[in-house]
Order: C-alpha cells, then structure tokens, then sequence
C-alpha cells in the first residue's frame, strides 16, 4: 500500500520559499505531492497538473538520466519514513521494542528518579566513540573542538551512531567529497537544496559498508618451521 504521508519541515518550507509569489509556492507543493503519490515527474505531468511553471519553481527540482523531475530533499525524507516504518514493523513483528537492561539496583539512574542522567551519560559515550572511530579521517583540531561533540550530541538525537559514522566514512572515502568534506561540522549544515549533508551522504552511501580492520595477529617464535626439513647429514656430531 501506497505511503499517504511524508515529514514536511514547515520552517524549512517558508525558507526555502522566500523567493516564490504564493502562486509558484501552490505549484511547488502541489508538485511535491504528485511526486510523493506518482514517483518522479515528466514535463508533459507537470503542465497537465499546474500549467506554466517558473524558473524559479523549477530549480526546486532536479533531472535525471530519463528527464524524470525530482526533488532530492523529498526523495530523502520518503527514504526515511520507509525505513522508520520497517523498522517499527520489524519490532512489531518480534513482540514490540525490546526492554533495556535496568543495570541499577534501585531501577533509578545514579539515584534520582528522572533518569536524564544515565541518557546524557550513553549519549556522551556515543559520542566519544564516534570520535575515535574517526581520528584518522579528520585532523586532530576539529575532533578536539567541544564544538564537534556539540554536534555529534545534537545528531545523536536524530540519527544512530551506525548512521553518522556511515555518512562519515562514505563520504571521507568518496573521490569528490574526500577534499570538499574536510570537518566534520559539515555534516549538519545544508546545502543550497536546504537539505543537511548528513542526509545527502547517507542518501548516496547506499549500501556503503563501513571498512573494518582485523587485528594483526603477532608471529610465534617457530611459526612456520617444520623439524622434518632439517638434514641431518650436515649436521656435526658434538664433542
């Protein structure tokens, strides 16, 4: 069944629309509604459904290798509802969202009855172990920055550590973004689409596996040495 809904952000809607007439913004989100119901847009759907668009309209959209029309930030939030909604049919599916651990003898966190004091302390810890995971992607200056942990606290909220350390490592490793994407701040700024770079990389990272390293193992003294290799005719008797 057809998804009847998608996240609409009214203040990045207003900001994004600054420069529209109130008949460009009508057109914009009458397009953005076809193409959340019928996919990507041909010119000729376009016309039939509000006539004559401007330039500026139009600039809200992107073209593909068909001619297709397409709003990325769209396409971006319907990814994410989907995966939202499977994810919670999933949970559904094994019982309902598994219970956490209480690891407190007084099921209270560090004692006091709101519990914001173990969730600041799981997400600070997140935090730091995003940063490790990326000291070798990012100069030291910018992961030491309290600013950067900020940020990453903010993100938490939002995206999963799997997802900002996804992002990260695609675009670090991307040919392109690997000199454009030189801190990581960048990823809750917007570009001129007003969609955050964090969403453009996971967008594109796809199925992007984060690359892992295995432990060198160390050697043993004899690895490798096989006594039946050895002759024994040149070997001398001792004295």
């Amino acid at each position: 069944m057809k998804d009847p809904a998608f996240l609409f952000y009214s203040s990045d809607f207003l900001t994004g629309c600054a420069n529209l007439t109130m008949e460009e913004r009508g057109q914009y989100i009458t397009l953005l509604c076809l193409e959340h119901q019928l996919g990507r847009l041909s010119e000729k759907t376009i016309r039939l459904s509000v006539g004559s668009v401007s330039v500026d309209v139009l600039a809200k959209f992107k073209q593909d290798e068909n001619g297709l029309l397409y709003n990325e930030r769209l396409e971006i939030e319907i990814e994410k509802r989907s995966n939202f909604i499977n994810t919670r049919r999933t949970n559904g599916l094994k019982g309902g969202r598994p219970k956490a651990e209480n690891k407190k003898p007084n099921g209270l966190a560090n004692g006091k009855p709101n519990g914001k004091a173990n969730e600041k302390l799981i997400e600070n810890e997140n935090v730091i172990e995003i940063i490790n995971s990326i000291k070798d992607l990012f100069d030291e200056k910018y992961l030491k920055n309290d600013k950067t942990k900020v940020m990453f606290d903010k993100l938490l909220k939002k995206y999963s550590k799997d997802e900002i350390l996804k992002a990260t490592f695609w675009a670090r490793n991307d040919d392109f973004w690997k000199t454009n994407f030189c801190s990581p701040m960048k990823l809750e700024k917007k570009n001129k689409e007003d969609v955050t770079y964090i969403d453009v990389f996971l967008a594109k990272a796809g199925n992007y596996k984060i690359p892992t390293t295995e432990p060198t193992k160390p050697a043993l003294p004899y690895e490798g040495f096989n006594p039946l290799s050895i002759d024994l005719s040149k070997l001398k008797p001792l004295r």
